[in-house]
């Protein structure tokens, strides 16, 4: 919490408040939440303004006592004054992004977002060893071999109900600047070296999502959504049934991709 009255430790926490908001916009799911937050950012840099000129005339108001190691006050005051210039200009040009961000927030605040024409909704996401085993199939026998692998773990409708009641579904699979993202039909892959991680997504049709999320509430039909009651029960039961169809005894292959793999001469 800003304590207003001690400069250096609110500078800290507003750089602390700064990175996390440049880790948590690296991915916005909700357009809604554009203008708010370029309110906030605006507020941000009006404020941002007035502390680099006060700190330009600290600099100013204290430029008698500025010296060098060796005691040079000379040379001590000139840095102070030129320290205070510079301040002073980073002002004038916090200022000049002041209005265009206050365009920004006006054009923003006139959008009504509309729903999105489609959405993506997560099949698959593997991290540590069985993620190691989709990368080298990447390695081994590219992109398509692994989306193929991957596509075995996707139920359907009972995917998508899990994906809905679990609030797993975006408008663009989401992606980071050290993930690399491959579309082929109705599927994308995305994976990342770096985090070793991967993801598989399926294109999901907005207008079904009512009669899609009121199946996976009832509970009614067949598979494994069937006697789930709560979120967790849903996913528990889906990945009761990916367990079952791990068929070649090695990681997690379904059978079919088991053969491929085989063919491929892809076993381990």
């Amino acid at each position: 919490m800003p304590t207003f009255n001690d400069p250096a430790a609110v500078a800290e926490e507003a750089r602390q408040a700064m990175r996390g908001l440049a880790h948590a916009s690296q991915r916005i799911d909700d357009p809604d939440v554009l203008y708010g937050v370029a309110g906030e950012l605006l507020g941000t840099l009006r404020s941002l303004e007035q502390s680099l000129i006060q700190l330009s005339g600290a600099c100013l108001t204290y430029q008698g006592r500025a010296a060098h190691d060796d005691g040079d006050r000379n040379l001590g005051a000139a840095d102070a004054w030129a320290a205070a210039d510079a301040l002073a200009q980073a002002a004038r040009h916090i200022s000049g992004a002041e209005a265009l961000l206050d365009q920004a927030s006006g054009h923003l605040g006139r959008i009504a977002w509309q729903p999105p024409l489609r959405q993506w909704v997560s099949v698959v996401f593997l991290q540590g060893e069985e993620a190691d085993r989709v990368l080298d199939l990447i390695d081994q026998d590219g992109t398509e071999a692994a989306m193929e692998h991957l596509r075995g773990f996707d139920y359907g409708e009972e995917t998508t109900s899990a994906a809905l009641v679990n609030g797993h579904v975006y408008d663009e699979p989401p992606t980071g600047m050290s993930e690399q993202r491959v579309n082929d039909g109705a599927y994308a892959l995305v994976y990342s070296r770096a985090f070793g991680h991967v993801a598989l997504y399926r294109e999901h049709d907005p207008a079904s999502e009512t009669t899609t999320a009121s199946t996976a509430t009832e509970m009614t039909g067949t598979g494994p959504v069937q006697d789930a009651a709560t979120a967790e029960d849903v996913q528990r039961a889906l990945e009761e049934r990916r367990d079952r169809v791990r068929g070649d005894g090695s990681w997690f292959t379904p059978d079919r991709i088991a053969q491929i793999k085989r063919d491929r001469g892809l076993g381990r």
